[in-house]
């Protein structure tokens, strides 16, 4: 090993390190600050916030983290499609007023705003489900997304929690499914470049897998890297990928993807090396990480 060498560098933030946490400003159960506290507790000592589409929870969870003597990432999780499969791109250490992602950010949630009516018009012919139900389940600010219509279900006694409405009525088996808009992939990996972030691929080894000739043309765009330590993620999958991560020098992170009550996950469950989370920040030029003041 060289000095310069990340994993011999003095790095200015502590492990544990867990880069994948939602809060209420999109699908999470807790405010920002909440969550940061959630962590702490846990143990983690650096997090990244990183809510789908949004970057509105940034400021209170930076106070927060400060507040906890922790470093705070600035992250997102953006939506994007493979065709019909999901695919959700962790940013890192972007610019949140880049004019193209913001853009693109805030045609993502006003879509899912009319996707989730209409979801709910469709099971209201069914069960006494309304707009406004939904509307008191949805922090201000918030993006609407399909666990808050799984909120309003449970608050109306039709299920008892968000499993029972995802693996029942939410489930595209049933009928009511609609779909929302979504970048392709690529896209989204250019604008969070574009943007001085950091793409990572979210749980990229789960049950919906990009196809191969998509991830060779992200990794020819300058993908930075992948969530392979995730719970969602198979084992076969994982250690696939694993190879492919090696073999074009990608970064691997490892997260709880935590969303409070809404479900199972807890902070830390898996993490970053110090040296990926290292390699981030070389990286990223958007933002900058929130150092606790004893770092600075």
């Amino acid at each position: 090993m060289t000095d310069a060498d990340p994993d011999r560098r003095p790095h200015l933030f502590r492990a544990p390190i867990d880069l994948h946490l939602h809060s209420n400003r999109s699908d999470g159960t807790e405010a920002p600050a909440e969550v940061v506290a959630q962590a702490c507790a846990e143990g983690v000592a650096t997090l990244a916030l990183t809510d789908h589409d949004t970057t509105a929870g940034w400021a209170e969870a930076a106070a927060a983290a400060v507040a906890h003597d922790m470093t705070f990432i600035p992250g997102m999780e953006m939506s994007a499609k493979d065709g019909w499969r999901s695919v959700h791109v962790l940013a890192y250490l972007f610019d949140p007023t880049e004019p193209d992602l913001l853009a693109e950010t805030s045609r993502i949630r006003d879509d899912r705003i009319g996707r989730a009516e209409r979801i709910v018009r469709n099971i209201g012919r069914d069960y006494p489900l309304r707009w406004e139900d939904v509307v008191a389940q949805t922090d201000p600010g918030a993006t609407v997304g399909r666990p808050h219509i799984a909120d309003a279900l449970v608050a109306r006694g039709i299920v008892t929690d968000r499993s029972e409405a995802f693996d029942g009525i939410l489930h595209p088996r049933e009928g009511y499914y609609e779909g929302h808009y979504a970048p392709d992939p690529l896209t989204a990996v250019e604008l969070v470049i574009g943007a001085g972030g950091v793409p990572v691929i979210a749980h990229p080894a789960g049950r919906e897998r990009m196809s191969a000739q998509t991830l060779r043309r992200l990794i020819d765009a300058g993908l930075g890297g992948l969530e392979l330590g995730h719970r969602e993620n198979t084992a076969e999958g994982t250690a696939e990928l694993r190879r492919l991560a090696e073999r074009h020098d990608l970064i691997v992170t490892g997260s709880s993807d935590y969303h409070g009550a809404g479900k199972p996950n807890v902070p830390g469950e898996h993490t970053t090396t110090p040296a990926m989370l290292q390699r981030i920040i070389d990286r990223g030029s958007g933002s900058a990480p929130v150092y606790p003041v004893r770092a600075r």
